[in-house]
């Protein structure tokens, strides 16, 4: 691999990290908790840049447990080790905890680049016999101590669902904690062993991929919080001299032709509360092809066919609980829903509660 294509890809993942910083500064406007993260994000941007260079320096000059190369790991290992807590802890406790997690790694920084300060020169191994010839000098001491910090932190991210003990938390971390220790067990080695600028790229690579995936489900938690789509009486089908009509405007026509599926399913809740019924039948009612029933649905908001009907579905399910209808789980099946499982999933993903809290809130005085 040449070096202008790992600065580039080094510049798109220096660039992905600051915009993931960015938008956790914005989150942590409204929710304090985000605010650690943001500034670690801005912190790995930074940091990510130092690995290409240590790419510039000699040859001779590399060696085994190259001390930079070490002293990155040590960083990049606590900044991972820490960050994903930031989710479950309170807000006032993260600084005061990072900081005193960190009082290891500030120190090892101080002991080895005080005597650089001072003019000393590293040493350079390059072989098991270097190693056991300067084991028990200073240079030599800190760099195991600056690796087995590292793995002590590498191994404090395979306890991280272990240690995330609030009922809340989100459980694709588990995963993400996995696939974070082991990246960081990869660039441990790269570290521990000649420095190869290749498989650093490889590790920047994996590294920002799980940022970006973090990043993205974080995300998410705000796209549940987003106004959902409301049924609006619809009185009147619209006419084919209508649809005509709204063919020199996109958004007019996609309108049409919600507001003609709106009518039909208004008027035919009896038809789409059978559970086998789907995507195909609507279009067949509604004389729209496949095409044009996913254009108009999404232009209002709904994701696709299946979440439109799920929508319904769900108003359904809400007023037969309010009228006394439903009085049970296994009921919750009369309004269109195949399984209890579905009925829960797609509850909890429409109202966000779980449907057994909203049937206990309706159920009927004794």
């Amino acid at each position: 691999m040449t070096k202008d294509v790992a600065l580039a890809i080094l510049m798109c993942s220096t660039t992905a990290h600051y915009v993931i910083a960015m938008v956790m500064f914005v989150y942590a406007r409204h929710q304090v908790r985000y605010l650690s993260i943001a500034w670690i994000m801005a912190i790995l941007a930074f940091l990510s840049t130092f690995i290409c260079l240590i790419d510039t320096l000699p040859v001779s000059a590399r060696g085994f447990l190259q001390p930079a190369a070490l002293l990155l790991l040590v960083i990049v290992c606590y900044l991972q080790s820490i960050y994903p807590l930031s989710f479950v802890m309170p807000g006032y406790l993260q600084w005061q905890r990072m900081v005193k997690y960190a009082s290891p790694v500030m120190a090892l920084i101080l002991l080895y680049t005080f005597p650089l300060l001072l003019g000393k020169t590293p040493l350079v191994i390059t072989s098991t016999h270097d190693l056991l010839q300067h084991l028990l000098s200073y240079d030599i001491l800190i760099r195991l101590a600056s690796l087995a910090l590292s793995l002590a932190y590498i191994v404090n991210i395979f306890r991280l669902p272990h240690r995330l003990t609030h009922k809340e938390f989100p459980r694709y971390l588990v995963g993400y904690s996995l696939c974070l220790g082991l990246s960081a067990v990869f660039y441990a080695v790269v570290c521990v062993l000649r420095f190869n600028l290749l498989l650093a790229t490889i590790y920047i690579l994996c590294f920002t991929v799980l940022n970006l995936y973090l990043s993205l489900r974080t995300l998410e938690t705000m796209a549940l919080e987003l106004p959902k789509p409301t049924i609006t009486a619809v009185e009147q089908n619209p006419s084919e001299r209508d649809l005509e009509q709204a063919q020199r405007d996109f958004n007019e026509l996609n309108q049409k032709h919600f507001e003609r599926v709106e009518y039909w399913m208004q008027h035919n809740t009896e038809a789409w509360k059978d559970n086998t019924f789907g995507r195909n039948q609507l279009c067949r009612e509604t004389g729209l092809n496949r095409h044009l029933l996913l254009q108009c649905v999404r232009s209002q908001g709904y994701n696709n066919v299946h979440d439109y009907l799920s929508f319904y579905r769900i108003a359904e399910l809400k007023r037969m609980i309010e009228c006394g209808e439903v009085t049970n789980l296994t009921e919750c099946q009369d309004a269109g829903f195949g399984t209890t499982k579905t009925v829960r999933n797609c509850f909890l993903r429409c109202e966000g509660v779980p449907v057994e809290d909203f049937l206990a809130a309706h159920a009927p005085e004794k």
